[in-house]
């Protein structure tokens, strides 16, 4: 039995404690916002916050996340969240996401990047570039991201 606190709710499952928090969200709870994308933490699709820290989810076991916060894209975006809300609007605003696969990942990267920056603190271009770095695009629209994050920076000033 593992016990899971996602998303501010707790959950108990009766998984392998090597099982990957991407397919424990997914497979056991339904939560399908995180994507699955290479699944050896190349790609970013699968990103969510652990204790705050973006991670990829298809490699780290759910026996890494006993006594943690998960974070998935469903609290990030459902309003609650002051910085998500954020990220969320700058994305709608620069029209970023194109085919959207990649974008629940890209918007975890992104939260967890404004969230890590001091207070006021405006992220030069190569700053966003290094943050989201670890996630890919197939569709190329890392300016849009870039402006998207930026705009949400200031947002959040």
């Amino acid at each position: 039995m593992s016990t899971l606190q996602v998303n501010g709710r707790e959950h108990t499952l009766n998984t392998d404690p090597s099982t990957p928090i991407l397919w424990a969200l997914r497979d056991n709870l339904g939560m399908t916002g995180t994507k699955f994308g290479c699944g050896a933490a190349l790609c970013g699709a699968c990103t969510v916050h652990l204790n705050g820290q973006a991670i990829r989810s298809c490699v780290t076991p759910i026996s890494a996340a006993q006594g943690a916060k998960i974070t998935t894209i469903e609290a990030v975006t459902g309003g609650q969240d002051r910085v998500g809300a954020a990220v969320h609007a700058a994305w709608v605003k620069h029209d970023v996401a194109q085919c959207g696969y990649c974008q629940s990942g890209q918007i975890m990267s992104a939260t967890a990047f404004l969230k890590s920056l001091p207070r006021g603190k405006q992220p030069t271009a190569a700053e966003i570039d290094s943050a989201m770095a670890g996630n890919i695009c197939r569709c190329g629209t890392y300016a849009r991201i870039r402006a998207a994050v930026a705009d949400a920076a200031r947002a959040i000033a």
